[in-house]
């Protein structure tokens, strides 16, 4: 395996970062409840990592920053532009598949 300094690493996995951020903006289309239901996190839980990473650096960081960060838009108007109602069947399926921390 290719060996990277601690500052390409860095570079490297913030660029993948903003990637995979620009790619859930673009697909709005996809629900946070289909993120949670196939791969366990969805744009809240990365915006809370964010947001962890922040206060772990000793920076202040809101709920609401972090989301707006994370969505391109505060998150209010992300849900009225873009959110729609979870079928029983798909809160069901994260009911029981929901990580303990959700």
């Amino acid at each position: 395996m290719t060996e990277f300094s601690d500052e390409q690493r860095r570079d490297f996995e913030a660029a993948a970062f903003r990637t995979l951020v620009e790619h859930l903006r673009q697909r709005s289309d996809v629900q946070n409840i289909d993120l949670m239901n196939l791969a366990g996190f969805c744009r809240n839980c990365l915006s809370n990592w964010y947001r962890d990473a922040a206060d772990a650096a000793g920076v202040a960081l809101s709920k609401d920053e972090s989301r707006e960060i994370v969505y391109g838009m505060p998150y209010a108007e992300w849900q009225a532009k873009h959110q729609t109602d979870a079928s029983a069947a798909k809160r069901a399926e994260f009911e029981a598949r929901r990580p303990k921390d959700h």
